[in-house]
């Protein structure tokens, strides 16, 4: 694969121009990082920078027939350039737009992208990391196809399903991705997961919900949560799902939202919601937010658990009791629960205190303790935290 990378106006000042925005790496130390990147991938990359939108459009051109795909940060012509979102389209690639800020958070005139519609995916708010997120988005979206339903009206109430080799049906693997809830962390997380799990033999099911800053938040990210995996019942009628074994895939705040997932209750009583068309039948906890109450007490992600709820328990005891898995046992149905001892995120005690709470309750627990990994380990599918996690996923089935 040979990608380009093209950075636009201003960019070329990185590591001056507003540090405390866009940080302190300069234009050609992340050019070096961006080749590192792609040689551990297997891409050849050319980099190329320009604050003059005709050398852009005119570099695009030149990318036709050439490249296989496109990694775009266009500054500030990301809100008005209309011929650089034409010039993206004229290339027939498959581009990703990069911004080192979330620009969702910013001026009102910076939330709008021109160029958003040319393009297949976009990374926001995560830094220079968000170079090497563009890049795996591009290496996974060609490594397996996928199709793209959407189980709402919302932007981002999508999911991405991808379907194993044989006849099937198939079983379900829905994957949720982690980050605090918070909206720029988006489901390109688990794509290499999803991957993975499509090519041991499950259909995956990769949900995209609102997310805290982009309309998510309490409720909106649970109720996205279970219309999302009811609608495998419509997925299931395009392709051989077996929706009688259907197992939720949650990493950090995903692994909160798939253990809630297994009982969804109505968000204004508790009580679980009889309408539920898809049932989740196993839970794979994968450094899981287990506990809300003390990741608010803890501080956990910048307190994110507050954000996500808009209460405190003292304020909120209701929400709490009606989002927090630990608070919600039993479940029901076996779950897998998966802690690297090493992670800094989330504290590998939640895990071991949402256990035992689990197994006093009745509930059919396996729990395993990687004292070498950390947080983001277990997502990776190349590491071995994620091998021992895809190792006891087939144990529910």
């Amino acid at each position: 694969m040979h990608v380009l990378v093209i950075n636009g106006p201003n960019l070329n000042l990185l590591g001056t121009r507003e540090p405390d925005i866009y940080g302190s790496t300069t234009l050609s130390e992340l050019e070096e990082l961006i080749a590192v990147w792609g040689s551990e991938r297997d891409i050849e990359v050319s980099c190329y920078q320009s604050n003059h939108e005709g050398e852009l459009i005119d570099r695009l051109h030149g990318a036709r027939g050439v490249h296989d795909g496109l990694v775009i940060n266009a500054g500030a012509l990301t809100h008005y350039s209309y011929a650089l979102h034409d010039a993206i389209v004229a290339t027939e690639l498959p581009a990703v737009e990069v911004h080192i800020s979330n620009i969702r958070h910013r001026e009102p005139w910076r939330r709008t992208s021109v160029i958003e519609p040319a393009c297949v995916y976009s990374v926001f708010g995560r830094g220079i990391e968000g170079y090497r997120y563009a890049l795996d988005h591009l290496v996974n979206r060609a490594a397996m196809p996928f199709h793209t339903y959407a189980y709402g009206p919302g932007d981002d109430q999508i999911a991405d399903l991808r379907i194993p080799e044989g006849p099937g049906p198939h079983p379900v693997a829905v994957v949720i991705h982690g980050g605090f809830w918070r909206d720029h962390w988006l489901r390109d997380a688990t794509d290499a997961l999803a991957i993975d799990l499509a090519r041991r033999g499950w259909a995956s099911w990769n949900l995209e919900y609102h997310r805290v800053g982009s309309g998510g938040g309490w409720p909106a990210t649970l109720e996205d949560v279970a219309t999302g995996i009811d609608y495998l019942a419509a997925a299931g009628a395009d392709h051989p799902l077996d929706l009688e074994r259907v197992v939720a895939v949650g990493h950090s705040a995903g692994g909160h939202l798939a253990l809630w997932s297994a009982v969804r209750p109505h968000l204004s009583d508790g009580i679980p919601d009889p309408t539920t068309q898809v049932q989740v039948t196993g839970v794979v906890a994968l450094a899981a937010v287990s506990d809300l109450q003390a990741g608010y007490s803890g501080g956990i992600g910048n307190n994110a658990v507050e954000d996500f709820l808009r209460r405190s328990p003292a304020q909120g005891s209701e929400r709490y009791a009606a989002a927090d898995p630990i608070q919600l046992l039993p479940l029901g149905i076996p779950q897998v629960v998966v802690h690297g001892v090493q992670d800094e995120a989330v504290p590998v005690e939640m895990s071991r205190s949402y256990v035992a709470a689990a197994t006093e309750a009745g509930d059919p627990v396996t729990y395993e303790e990687l004292p070498d990994s950390g947080h983001m380990e277990l997502i990776d599918p190349r590491d071995q935290a994620w091998l021992r996690a895809a190792t006891l996923l087939e144990t529910l089935v």
